[in-house]
Protein backbone atom coordinates (compact mmCIF):
# COMPACT_ATOMS: atom_id res chain seq x y z
CA UNK A 1 0.00 0.00 0.00
CA UNK A 2 1.14 3.87 -0.90
CA UNK A 3 2.03 6.38 1.87
CA UNK A 4 -1.33 7.88 2.48
CA UNK A 5 0.19 9.68 5.53
CA UNK A 6 -1.66 13.68 5.35
CA UNK A 7 0.98 16.22 6.32
CA UNK A 8 -0.02 18.19 9.33
CA UNK A 9 -1.15 21.91 8.61
CA UNK A 10 2.01 24.56 9.53
CA UNK A 11 1.13 25.80 13.18
CA UNK A 12 0.31 29.59 14.01
CA UNK A 13 3.62 30.30 14.91
CA UNK A 14 5.37 28.65 11.72
CA UNK A 15 3.10 30.95 9.90
CA UNK A 16 4.43 33.79 11.24
CA UNK A 17 7.81 33.25 11.54
CA UNK A 18 7.60 32.59 8.12
CA UNK A 19 5.86 36.48 7.26
CA UNK A 20 8.43 37.79 9.76
CA UNK A 21 11.21 36.23 8.22
CA UNK A 22 9.89 37.22 4.77
CA UNK A 23 9.92 41.08 6.14
CA UNK A 24 13.45 41.04 6.91
CA UNK A 25 14.50 39.12 3.45
CA UNK A 26 12.43 41.96 1.61
CA UNK A 27 14.30 44.63 3.46
CA UNK A 28 11.18 45.85 5.02
CA UNK A 29 12.79 45.24 8.46
CA UNK A 30 15.82 46.49 8.56
CA UNK A 31 19.26 45.87 10.28
CA UNK A 32 18.52 47.33 13.94
CA UNK A 33 14.84 48.04 13.43
CA UNK A 34 12.50 47.52 16.37
CA UNK A 35 9.61 44.56 16.13
CA UNK A 36 7.11 46.13 17.65
CA UNK A 37 4.89 43.42 18.73
CA UNK A 38 1.52 44.81 18.66
CA UNK A 39 2.45 46.25 15.00
CA UNK A 40 3.32 43.12 13.55
CA UNK A 41 0.46 40.94 15.29
CA UNK A 42 -2.52 43.36 13.97
CA UNK A 43 -0.54 42.98 10.44
CA UNK A 44 -0.29 39.56 10.48
CA UNK A 45 -3.85 38.68 12.10
CA UNK A 46 -2.07 36.98 14.90
CA UNK A 47 -2.23 37.04 18.81
CA UNK A 48 1.04 37.90 20.61
CA UNK A 49 1.73 34.16 22.14
CA UNK A 50 2.40 32.71 18.77
CA UNK A 51 3.99 35.94 17.49
CA UNK A 52 6.42 35.70 20.22
CA UNK A 53 7.02 32.11 19.70
CA UNK A 54 8.09 32.75 16.20
CA UNK A 55 10.33 35.87 17.56
CA UNK A 56 12.06 32.94 19.46
CA UNK A 57 12.56 30.88 16.02
CA UNK A 58 14.34 33.66 14.08
CA UNK A 59 16.07 34.51 17.52
CA UNK A 60 17.66 31.15 17.35
CA UNK A 61 18.45 31.46 13.27
CA UNK A 62 19.76 34.83 14.27
CA UNK A 63 17.93 37.24 12.25
CA UNK A 64 16.82 38.90 15.37
CA UNK A 65 18.22 39.79 18.74
CA UNK A 66 16.51 40.71 22.45
CA UNK A 67 18.37 44.01 23.65
CA UNK A 68 18.00 45.34 26.80
CA UNK A 69 16.11 48.24 26.07
CA UNK A 70 14.15 48.41 22.68
CA UNK A 71 13.32 44.71 22.69
CA UNK A 72 13.46 42.49 19.75
CA UNK A 73 15.24 43.99 16.66
CA UNK A 74 16.43 43.00 13.34
CA UNK A 75 20.02 41.79 14.11
CA UNK A 76 21.90 45.37 13.51
CA UNK A 77 25.36 45.48 11.32
CA UNK A 78 27.63 47.76 12.31
CA UNK A 79 29.61 49.71 9.14
CA UNK A 80 32.76 47.16 10.48
CA UNK A 81 30.25 43.96 10.17
CA UNK A 82 29.57 45.52 6.50
CA UNK A 83 32.97 45.96 5.49
CA UNK A 84 34.05 42.53 6.77
CA UNK A 85 31.40 41.00 5.17
CA UNK A 86 31.38 42.67 1.64
CA UNK A 87 35.74 42.45 1.43
CA UNK A 88 35.18 38.79 2.21
CA UNK A 89 32.47 38.32 -0.30
CA UNK A 90 34.49 39.70 -2.95
CA UNK A 91 37.67 37.55 -2.06
CA UNK A 92 35.83 34.30 -2.14
CA UNK A 93 33.88 34.69 -4.91
CA UNK A 94 37.11 35.60 -6.64
CA UNK A 95 38.78 33.18 -5.90
CA UNK A 96 36.59 30.74 -6.77
CA UNK A 97 36.18 32.15 -9.90
CA UNK A 98 39.79 31.73 -10.71
CA UNK A 99 39.47 28.25 -9.75
CA UNK A 100 36.24 27.18 -11.60
CA UNK A 101 36.32 29.40 -14.67
CA UNK A 102 36.63 27.92 -17.04
CA UNK A 103 34.36 24.81 -15.96
CA UNK A 104 34.74 21.50 -17.39
CA UNK A 105 32.17 19.57 -14.75
CA UNK A 106 28.99 20.19 -16.63
CA UNK A 107 26.52 19.35 -13.61
CA UNK A 108 28.32 22.58 -11.87
CA UNK A 109 27.55 24.48 -14.99
CA UNK A 110 24.20 22.79 -14.77
CA UNK A 111 23.48 24.09 -11.18
CA UNK A 112 23.65 27.69 -11.78
CA UNK A 113 21.60 27.24 -14.54
CA UNK A 114 18.91 25.42 -12.29
CA UNK A 115 19.94 28.10 -9.75
CA UNK A 116 19.43 31.18 -11.96
CA UNK A 117 15.84 29.67 -13.15
CA UNK A 118 14.58 29.62 -9.55
CA UNK A 119 15.83 33.35 -9.07
CA UNK A 120 13.99 34.20 -12.60
CA UNK A 121 10.60 32.39 -11.45
CA UNK A 122 11.07 34.33 -7.74
CA UNK A 123 11.13 37.58 -10.02
CA UNK A 124 7.89 36.38 -11.94
CA UNK A 125 6.00 35.92 -8.93
CA UNK A 126 6.85 39.13 -7.81
CA UNK A 127 8.75 37.88 -4.56
CA UNK A 128 10.97 40.26 -2.95
CA UNK A 129 11.93 37.62 -0.36
CA UNK A 130 12.27 35.03 -2.55
CA UNK A 131 14.39 36.76 -4.66
CA UNK A 132 16.99 37.59 -1.71
CA UNK A 133 17.07 33.66 -1.08
CA UNK A 134 16.80 32.62 -4.77
CA UNK A 135 19.88 35.56 -5.35
CA UNK A 136 22.40 33.86 -2.62
CA UNK A 137 21.92 30.43 -3.60
CA UNK A 138 22.76 31.16 -7.68
CA UNK A 139 26.25 33.14 -5.70
CA UNK A 140 26.72 29.64 -3.90
CA UNK A 141 26.13 27.49 -6.97
CA UNK A 142 28.82 30.59 -8.80
CA UNK A 143 31.65 29.39 -5.65
CA UNK A 144 30.67 25.63 -6.58
CA UNK A 145 32.35 25.96 -9.79
CA UNK A 146 35.41 25.99 -8.00
CA UNK A 147 34.72 21.97 -7.18
CA UNK A 148 36.02 23.29 -3.42
CA UNK A 149 34.23 22.08 -0.57
CA UNK A 150 35.84 24.33 1.84
CA UNK A 151 35.68 27.33 0.09
CA UNK A 152 32.13 27.06 -0.59
CA UNK A 153 31.39 26.33 3.32
CA UNK A 154 33.19 29.41 3.86
CA UNK A 155 30.64 31.38 1.51
CA UNK A 156 28.00 29.56 3.24
CA UNK A 157 28.90 30.31 6.27
CA UNK A 158 28.41 34.11 5.55
CA UNK A 159 24.52 33.19 4.60
CA UNK A 160 22.75 35.35 7.77
CA UNK A 161 24.84 38.29 7.05
CA UNK A 162 24.84 38.18 3.13
CA UNK A 163 21.19 37.84 3.00
CA UNK A 164 20.62 40.89 5.68
CA UNK A 165 22.68 42.89 3.07
CA UNK A 166 21.22 41.71 0.15
CA UNK A 167 17.90 42.43 2.15
CA UNK A 168 19.11 46.05 1.98
CA UNK A 169 20.70 46.20 -1.09
CA UNK A 170 17.20 45.75 -2.90
CA UNK A 171 15.56 48.05 -1.23
CA UNK A 172 18.04 50.81 -2.49
CA UNK A 173 17.35 49.56 -6.01
CA UNK A 174 13.59 48.82 -5.95
CA UNK A 175 13.27 52.63 -7.25
CA UNK A 176 14.95 51.93 -10.38
CA UNK A 177 15.08 48.44 -10.59
CA UNK A 178 12.22 45.79 -10.74
CA UNK A 179 12.24 42.33 -9.35
CA UNK A 180 12.91 40.88 -12.93
CA UNK A 181 16.40 43.73 -13.39
CA UNK A 182 17.64 42.36 -10.42
CA UNK A 183 17.33 38.61 -12.03
CA UNK A 184 18.76 39.76 -15.42
CA UNK A 185 22.17 41.27 -13.40
CA UNK A 186 22.40 37.49 -12.69
CA UNK A 187 21.57 36.49 -16.33
CA UNK A 188 24.49 38.21 -17.25
CA UNK A 189 26.99 36.04 -14.96
CA UNK A 190 25.38 33.11 -15.78
CA UNK A 191 26.35 34.27 -19.93
CA UNK A 192 30.02 34.95 -19.07
CA UNK A 193 30.56 31.18 -16.76
CA UNK A 194 28.85 29.48 -19.54
CA UNK A 195 31.44 31.37 -21.52
CA UNK A 196 34.32 30.27 -19.31
CA UNK A 197 35.93 33.94 -19.52
CA UNK A 198 37.13 34.23 -15.59
CA UNK A 199 38.51 37.87 -16.52
CA UNK A 200 34.82 39.05 -17.66
CA UNK A 201 33.39 37.18 -14.89
CA UNK A 202 35.85 39.06 -12.21
CA UNK A 203 34.53 42.14 -14.06
CA UNK A 204 30.95 41.68 -13.91
CA UNK A 205 31.17 40.72 -10.51
CA UNK A 206 32.71 44.14 -9.39
CA UNK A 207 30.28 45.56 -11.54
CA UNK A 208 27.01 43.61 -10.26
CA UNK A 209 25.41 46.20 -7.95
CA UNK A 210 25.48 44.38 -5.18
CA UNK A 211 26.95 47.45 -3.27
CA UNK A 212 24.20 50.68 -3.72
CA UNK A 213 23.20 49.97 -0.29
CA UNK A 214 26.23 51.68 0.59
CA UNK A 215 25.63 54.99 -1.60
CA UNK A 216 22.90 56.40 0.99
CA UNK A 217 22.74 53.99 3.93
CA UNK A 218 26.60 54.11 4.50
CA UNK A 219 26.58 56.39 7.25
CA UNK A 220 23.51 54.89 9.00
CA UNK A 221 25.54 52.45 10.15
CA UNK A 222 27.22 52.46 13.86
CA UNK A 223 30.21 51.36 14.82
CA UNK A 224 33.06 52.70 11.28
CA UNK A 225 36.65 52.06 11.88
CA UNK A 226 39.34 53.76 10.03
CA UNK A 227 39.84 50.57 7.67
CA UNK A 228 35.75 50.74 7.35
CA UNK A 229 35.49 54.21 6.42
CA UNK A 230 38.35 54.54 3.71
CA UNK A 231 36.81 51.13 2.50
CA UNK A 232 33.17 52.94 2.10
CA UNK A 233 34.43 56.29 0.32
CA UNK A 234 36.14 54.05 -2.32
CA UNK A 235 32.91 51.71 -2.53
CA UNK A 236 31.03 55.34 -3.42
CA UNK A 237 33.31 56.98 -5.77
CA UNK A 238 32.94 53.40 -7.79
CA UNK A 239 29.33 53.10 -7.24
CA UNK A 240 28.58 56.17 -8.08
CA UNK A 241 29.41 56.14 -11.43
CA UNK A 242 27.92 52.48 -12.31
CA UNK A 243 24.17 51.97 -13.13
Amino acid sequence: MSDQRIEAPPSITALAASALRRMILAGELRPGDRVVENQVATRLGVSKPPLREALRVLEQEGLVVRTPRRGVVVTPLTLHDVYEICTLRHDLEHLAVDLGVPCHAPERIERCRAAYAELERAAADGDAAAVTERGFAFHVAVVGLAGHRRLEEAYRSLALQLHLCMAMNRRARRSHETLAGDARRHLRILELVEAGDPAAVHDELAHHGDRTFLLTAGENFPGGSPESLAWLEQVRRQESTRP
